[in-house]
């Protein structure tokens, strides 16, 4: 009986043995890799430890927390305005619209029109859209024409995705059809990189982004402003010349856009 337990046991202990060489040898299968979505970008500052803040980002935080929105920038310009004027056009965007006429004295902005230009550098879609009423609306245009987004994309006031971007210009577009003002949605200009936010890669983004801007003007009737395909390389940069870094329009660069905005707006207080 003894002899044959431990022949009973050596023959177990052998063939664990054996599976456990099997076991060893045997490849693992490759692990399951699951797609992730890149994080949103964000501005460093808003993250960083308040230690290490720089007198100017804190000076940077503490405007942004005195006026998040700037609505003292155009506050008393706003007042010296006639109260309404015929064919009146509000350009409102971030520093693109802005650079037309306040930052770069050499670019003309549609002389002998009477256009406003209510841009503010730097502007994100959230910040738009608390100054809407102030600087839009309360002005009496017959139309206002918007270009905004990249800022969003760069995640200048915070993390940004495309849908809150999107929503942010549908409520300035239905506000502005509610006041009976027409509306013209301009394309994001293509850039492929950031020079203050390097690396979020936003040319697809951009490219996303224009695509629902066309296709909800032409779902709502409005007027789908395309600077877009005028301004951009093949990689969905800047064309040579057109921008001073990347982003930012040129002379050029709006001696190109000037004609696309007039046809936009011409088209747009035309139509019934």
């Amino acid at each position: 009986m003894i002899r044959s337990l431990a022949i009973a046991s050596a023959a177990a202990l052998t063939s664990c043995l054996a599976l456990n060489a099997q076991s060893t040898t045997a490849v693992a299968p490759a692990p399951t890799t699951t797609s992730v979505s890149a994080p949103q970008p964000i501005d460093p500052v808003l993250t960083k430890d308040p230690g290490t803040l720089t007198p100017v980002e804190i000076k940077g935080l503490q405007t942004k927390l005195a006026d998040y929105a700037q609505l003292a920038r155009y506050r008393e310009e706003n007042k010296t305005l006639a109260a309404a004027e015929p064919g009146r056009v509000v350009f409102y965007g971030d520093s693109i619209t802005d650079g037309w006429s306040h930052r770069n004295k050499a670019v003309p902005f549609f002389p002998g029109k009477p256009y406003i230009n209510r841009g503010i550098g730097g502007q994100t879609t959230p910040q738009m859209v608390i100054r809407f009423q102030q600087d839009v609306i309360a002005l009496k245009p017959a139309a206002v024409l918007i270009l905004a987004g990249t800022n969003d994309i760069a995640g200048n006031t915070g993390i940004a995705s495309p849908e809150s971007t999107q929503d942010n210009l549908r409520s300035m577009a239905e506000l502005a059809k509610a006041h009976g003002i027409k509306v013209i949605l301009a394309s994001v200009l293509p850039a492929d990189d950031y020079p203050w936010r390097r690396g979020l890669g936003p040319a697809e983004k951009i490219r996303t982004m224009n695509a629902w801007i066309q296709q909800y003007c032409a779902a709502n009737g409005f007027t789908y402003l395309d600077y877009y395909t005028a301004l951009t390389t093949p990689a969905g940069g800047m064309k040579p010349g057109t921008a001073i870094d990347g982003v930012h329009p040129t002379p050029e660069g709006y001696a190109i856009m000037a004609p696309l905005a007039q046809a936009a707006i011409d088209r747009t207080l035309a139509a019934r």
